[in-house]
């Protein structure tokens, strides 16, 4: 379920009680005339399922209630009411398939800004993963790809093209084009910094890795894996699995590929380099290559949901 807090100009209150009114799967209504005061107008509250909440948010934004009140919508973790258990068997389709539209443009937004924050963490993570790629510890890999923010630009890419905005695909292209650069970039000094110290070697870099030397030597396999990753972690923001979103992170090689690019960079040794890059690539076209075909399937599947439940409503 979620809960919706509108604060609505009250020339349009009627209008919005009568579109949740008239919404499937909503409950608990409550109208409070007057109560709220920045900005002015009546405050109302309702429960919505999920399956049913991209319509009603979709009619309120047509009332333009998000220009001149506010939208709020939170998650309900637990409800204990028989009323709210009505609502979500009257709601056509299935929760865990449904898509709130807003909350992921939302989600996708915030996570695919380019920001001080977000840049930080991307090269940490590159500089994590070159000390992985040096001591070919697959510990360390794993865990720079847990701390990689990589994949909001991703989703937000995805998210953009199937909702055809163009804006938030630029944004995320930015953040994520600029966020590899500058962990390169960094890494690439950070190397020589430990070079310099006697902690990195190129014998090291050249050594046979048995636990790392795949990074920078893609294959059909490596493609495969990020179409894997790029659909589950698609599913995982739609449906706020978080903790598969987090085995999404540590399952493709986007962050110990520009690692070791940058560290065979600063060795001069361009083949790894190359083959890293090429790494790279391949995982963050697949990830977004499934992660928009994905997308799209559950626009495609929601539809037939939706379609069923109608038709058998009408019958």
């Amino acid at each position: 379920m979620l809960h919706l807090r509108l604060i609505v100009p009250p020339d349009r209150t009627q209008a919005a009680v009568d579109l949740i009114e008239r919404t499937v799967g909503t409950t608990h209504l409550v109208v409070l005339p007057g109560a709220a005061r920045d900005p002015a107008g009546d405050l109302v509250l309702c429960d919505v399922a999920r399956e049913a909440g991209h319509e009603l948010l979709a009619g309120l934004r047509e009332l333009r209630i998000d220009q001149d009140g506010s939208i709020a919508v939170e998650n309900i973790y637990l409800s204990l009411s028989k009323r709210a258990a009505q609502a979500e068997e009257e709601a056509p389709g299935e929760a865990a398939d449904a898509v709130i539209w807003e909350q992921l443009t939302d989600a996708t937004h915030e996570e695919s800004t380019l920001t001080i924050t977000y840049s930080a963490f991307m090269i940490i993570a590159t500089m994590i993963a070159a000390c992985g790629v040096v001591l070919d510890n697959s510990i360390l890999i794993v865990g720079a790809m847990a701390v990689g923010p990589e994949f909001g630009p991703l989703a937000g890419i995805c998210t953009g093209v199937v909702q055809r905005a163009p804006r938030l695909v630029l944004r995320s292209l930015s953040a994520l084009l600029v966020g590899f650069a500058a962990a390169i970039v960094a890494t690439t000094v950070f190397s020589l910094g430990m070079d310099a110290l006697g902690l990195f070697s190129v014998e090291k870099l050249d050594a046979e890795r048995v636990n790392t030397g795949f990074i920078w030597k893609p294959d059909p396999l490596s493609f495969v894996v990020a179409l894997l990753a790029g659909a589950a972690g698609t599913l995982s923001l739609t449906s706020t699995k978080s903790g598969a979103l987090i085995g999404v992170a540590i399952s493709v090689t986007t962050v110990p590929a520009a690692a070791n690019a940058a560290v065979a960079l600063s060795y001069g040794q361009f083949g790894q380099m190359w083959g890293s890059v090429e790494q790279l690539l391949l995982n963050l076209f697949g990830i977004i290559l499934a992660g928009t075909v994905t997308l799209y399937g559950q626009v495609l599947l929601w539809r037939t949901q939706r379609g069923h439940w109608t038709r058998k409503g009408k019958a």
